[in-house]
């Protein structure tokens, strides 16, 4: 007999997620809202007192959160946090690589091989370490889930006149969806699933600092304006518009769903 359907598909209560980059933005939101269902939470991010404030704010409001200094580009740095969740009880039901960065805007023949070489250090190569750190958890569990946080940049360019995203940024969002594919193809069979959000325009992040410091606020009014006409729903998105697809992925509410790539972005991927 089929299991009733209730609000429990989404009940996070006595598992553990990680979620890196959790110190500001996005990262922040999906903290809160897996510890809004019950999960524990490490939060972690190389600027620890970000981490602390969003551990801060869980704790605050009934849920249970723990703040770690984590580089998610230093092997050392992550195997230091493995000895810190095993300690704690040795699982990961849910890792969310989140953490990511952007560089000043370059076109592909001016860009500084130090900077190609800086992004893809954090957004590809520390999710490549995280999840490698993870696995072995999830694997003697036989389940888990880990969502990595891609952009709609990864499914297809982004116009130049918009002056926020660079190649290295593209291709390491676009390098995510396929090392999401690979990992469900890979892990499906220890009940391990891989999905991707590919966030649009979700504004009130830290992500573009880099670019926005170059700009005067003539420039960034007319890039938003550029942003809301381009977006079929006329708008940019908020970040807590994010919360309710990462607790989706996250719990049991999706618990056939794996090597998927769910765009979120007011249609912007549909034109």
């Amino acid at each position: 007999m089929a299991k009733p359907i209730n609000r429990d598909l989404f009940e996070l209560k006595d598992r553990v997620a990680v979620v890196t980059g959790a110190g500001s933005g996005l990262g922040r939101v999906f903290s809160q809202a897996l510890a809004a269902f019950g999960a524990q939470v490490f939060c972690t991010d190389i600027d620890l007192p970000g981490a602390q404030q969003t551990a801060d704010l869980i704790n605050e409001a009934g849920g249970s959160a723990l703040a770690l200094e984590v580089d998610a580009a230093d092997e050392q740095s992550i195997a230091g946090f493995v000895e810190a969740i095993k300690s704690a009880g040795g699982r990961c039901d849910i890792l969310i690589n989140n953490a990511g960065i952007a560089t000043a805007k370059y076109r592909i023949h001016e860009m500084p091989v130090d900077q190609w070489d800086r992004l893809m250090a954090v957004n590809l190569r520390g999710v490549f370490l995280f999840t490698r750190a993870m696995l072995p958890l999830m694997i003697k569990q036989q389940s888990g889930s880990v969502i990595n946080i891609s952009s709609i940049a990864g499914l297809g360019g982004v116009n130049p006149t918009i002056p926020a995203v660079s190649a290295n940024y593209s291709s390491s969002k676009g390098a995510l969806i396929a090392f999401t594919r690979q990992g469900a193809a890979e892990y499906g069979g220890d009940n391990i699933r891989f999905n991707a959000i590919c966030p649009g325009w979700h504004l009130g992040t830290q992500l573009g600092r880099e670019e926005v410091g170059e700009q005067t606020p003539e420039m960034i009014e007319a890039f938003l304006a550029k942003l809301n006409q381009l977006t079929p729903m006329g708008r940019t998105g908020e970040p807590a518009e994010l919360a309710g697809l990462a607790v989706y992925l996250a719990s049991d509410a999706s618990s056939f769903l794996t090597g998927q790539v769910i765009a979120n972005d007011g249609g912007w991927s549909a034109i």
